[in-house]
């Protein structure tokens, strides 16, 4: 897949930003022109409101079928920061993962408010194909990494399937 290519599938509901590389200006080596490429990092992150990062780090439970083909990251975030700065910068518009391969996203978003005010955002992302699950892990492992989230897996009585958990180190 080239530089700056998404992959979108018709099973999916995947719609990633690509991945802009720059090309550098060409440098001489031994009388020929090689271009280079600067790849620029990205940390990883998660967005209610794009361009405004969620400082909450959440809970997450991770389930996936038994055939390995599709599975469902449930983000649960207990006081999130975007209800501070919702009124200065706009709607929640969706939930979005943003690290250097692009963005993933989902609109199953919902709130819920004890006497009036906001207190707790759920987020579901669903992954329908093997290669969706491993790009969300990917996001997954960076995130974990910049957040200080372990990864710890957990038999579930009620499921045969195993459920995972990040939680907060």
């Amino acid at each position: 897949m080239a530089a700056g290519a998404v992959h979108q599938s018709r099973q999916s509901s995947f719609c990633g930003q690509p991945l802009h590389v720059r090309h550098s200006s060409c440098v001489t080596r031994r009388s020929s022109r090689i271009p280079t490429l600067s790849i620029m990092m990205v940390k990883p992150t998660i967005q209610f409101i794009q361009g405004t990062d969620e400082q909450t780090i959440p809970d997450v439970k991770l389930t996936k079928s038994r055939d390995g083909t599709n599975g469902m990251a449930i983000f649960s975030f207990d006081q999130p920061s975007v209800f501070d700065s919702s009124s200065e910068v706009g709607d929640i518009t969706g939930f979005y993962m943003i690290d250097e391969e692009g963005v993933l996203q989902s609109v199953d978003v919902s709130a819920k408010f004890i006497n009036g005010k906001p207190s707790r955002i759920e987020a579901k992302y669903v992954m329908r194909t093997p290669r969706e699950w491993d790009r969300f892990m990917r996001f997954m492992e960076r995130y974990s990494n910049q957040n200080g989230l372990q990864f710890v897996k957990k038999m579930s009585n009620a499921y045969p399937s195993p459920t995972r958990h990040w939680y907060l180190w």
